[in-house]
């Protein structure tokens, strides 16, 4: 078999501060994981009765989306108190009881930061906008109108419409790049910076081994507020404002790296700390590459390559890998199938048919990736996309879309835990967003018995991983032997070495596993020659 090599070293056994390259996270979505408490919205003491779940995975640490008090307007992601636990989800008491527990399992946990904006509630905010000599008046982006009333620029927000609100109290627009409700920091001003930095180092205090920062090209904007350039049209679909525009000015600002570089400090300040951040955007891999650079900037980020994509090919993970070589200056990478902020991948790539097949092969291929691993919770149940009806949608970019795009809340609702249970066993209440009639035959004690259900194939995988170092940090080597629909590469060097091979049709592919190998993990198959069968899966080493 030829492969096109990046050069890298074999891993040697990692220190403890190391213990992010190449791990497992679970991504956990406080509002949907369990309800404790019965008002039909999940909450922090659910997530600690649950945890025990989430370690027999094996996985390394647990990433939770926000939690913080929040009038909810996007769902925790418009904070109104960094240092706040939102009463829907309980209290600090009831977070650090979450923490002790984790680690009492072996978890690492994650909690995410919003650190480009927060909610309109926001003490910042209410002081800033009450005058322009306020105390805090230009923690926020704030501009004056155009001589004609109009918005100072022709900036659009993610959720559409203008990035600009009118605010009277000031006789100046203030910039948000989602939801109204969502005022954008001034990440520019020392003071923000500092404010930014001392809520990272209180949940660092806490205990906290890593924060996932969210949105993070969004930052910090062009003071010049510049015109963004539109985009050619070349008659793809644009259903939202916001695609219509090239976004040079509205984020992504050069100085955006020093900044990261001072939270990399802090963190590195603490004894095995980690930062990844979110990256979206049309340089989103230029941006990551730029955020990651060694040394001294975050350990890792991750974009949408994978949560956006339409199919599943060998191109797209060729594509994926080319673009985090081995170089000692790029960093490492993060990668993600499904989460919150898109469709669950088994829907996107697969006929409902090939539902099972599908997420079974599909997680033994995230596992053998190099860089990081995101599991989004119900993916290890093998969890299709929901159907939530008009009338139920939460989700805000949903409701404005409908019907042209499918939003957020289908990725998020509620977990199904016990098969014959009220709404699947998440509460007795009604939950926030309806359980699926198709999730409840995956729930998880519906698979915990059987042997081959995608719950304990995803336990088994993950330990596959542990077991063998080179599926974590080993060099990732594509093959050019490989056609069609096959991906093959491998991970490691010499006797160490490991195979992946993938089918990634719903078609039987000419295929076998040449001399000096021998399968160690196959799925949808028991075949080491001759063909390989439609979403079939498979590792192997030296004999």
């Amino acid at each position: 078999m030829e492969l096109d090599a990046q050069s890298e070293q074999r891993p040697k056994e990692q220190p403890t501060s190391d213990w992010w390259k190449g791990a497992v996270i679970y991504q956990i979505y406080p509002r949907s994981f369990y309800d404790s408490n019965d008002d039909g919205v999940g909450d922090l003491p659910g997530i600690t009765a649950r945890l025990d779940h989430v370690a027999s995975l094996g996985v390394d640490a647990i990433w939770l989306s926000p939690f913080f008090t929040s009038p909810m307007k996007d769902f925790g992601y418009d904070v109104a108190d960094y240092r706040g636990v939102d009463p829907i989800f309980g209290t600090l008491a009831d977070f650090d009881a979450l923490l002790a527990r984790a680690h009492t399992l072996g978890l690492k946990v994650l909690i995410d930061q919003v650190y480009s904006h927060t909610s309109e509630d926001h003490a910042w905010f209410q002081k800033s906008r009450t005058s322009r000599s306020a105390e805090k008046s230009d923690w926020y982006v704030w501009a004056d109108a155009k001589p004609d009333g109009s918005p100072p620029n022709n900036w659009q927000s993610v959720f559409g419409g203008p990035s600009w609100t009118w605010d009277a109290r000031r006789g100046q627009y203030y910039m948000h790049n989602f939801l109204p409700e969502q005022p954008d920091l001034n990440v520019h001003n020392p003071d923000v910076q500092a404010e930014l930095l001392d809520t990272m180092a209180f949940w660092l205090d806490r205990g906290v081994d890593g924060i996932r920062l969210d949105a993070v090209n969004f930052m910090m904007h062009d003071p010049a507020l510049h015109d963004n350039p539109p985009v050619k049209n070349d008659g793809s679909k644009r259903t939202r404002s916001f695609d219509f525009q090239h976004h040079y000015f509205n984020q992504s600002h050069p100085d955006i790296p020093a900044f990261l570089e001072r939270m990399r400090a802090l963190a590195d300040s603490y004894d095995g700390r980690f930062l990844v951040a979110e990256v979206g955007g049309e340089r989103a891999q230029e941006e990551m590459e730029l955020y990651t650079r060694r040394p001294g900037r975050l350990h890792s980020a991750y974009g949408f390559l994978y949560l956006y994509a339409e199919a599943l090919d060998p191109e797209l993970i060729r594509s994926a890998i080319d673009l985090w070589p081995s170089d000692g200056v790029t960093g490492w990478p993060s990668w993600t199938f499904s989460n919150h902020d898109a469709p669950r991948a088994v829907s996107r790539w697969a006929a409902e048919a090939d539902r099972e097949a599908f997420a079974n092969m599909a997680l033994l291929l995230l596992v053998a990736m190099r860089g990081n691993v995101f599991i989004y919770q119900g993916e290890e149940l093998g969890l299709p996309q929901a159907i939530v009806p008009f009338d139920r949608l939460q989700d805000p970019e949903a409701i404005a879309n409908w019907p042209q795009t499918l939003g957020r809340d289908g990725a998020r609702t509620p977990m199904p835990w016990q098969k014959s249970a009220r709404h699947g066993g998440f509460s007795d209440a009604e939950p926030w967003l309806p359980v699926d009639s198709r999730h409840y035959d995956l729930a998880v004690d519906a698979q915990e018995t059987d042997t081959k259900s995608t719950l304990n194939l995803a336990r088994r995988f993950v330990r596959l991983r542990a077991q063998y170092p080179v599926l974590r940090t080993g060099a990732m080597r594509m093959s050019t032997a490989a056609r069609g629909g096959v991906l093959a590469f491998e991970r490691g060097s010499g006797d160490d070495a490991i195979l992946c091979v993938f089918n990634l049709t719903p078609e039987e592919a000419d295929w076998s596993l040449p001399a000096g190998w021998r399968i160690i993990e196959q799925i949808n198959s028991d075949r080491s020659e001759g063909a390989l069968p439609a979403f079939a899966g498979l590792i192997a080493c030296r004999t």
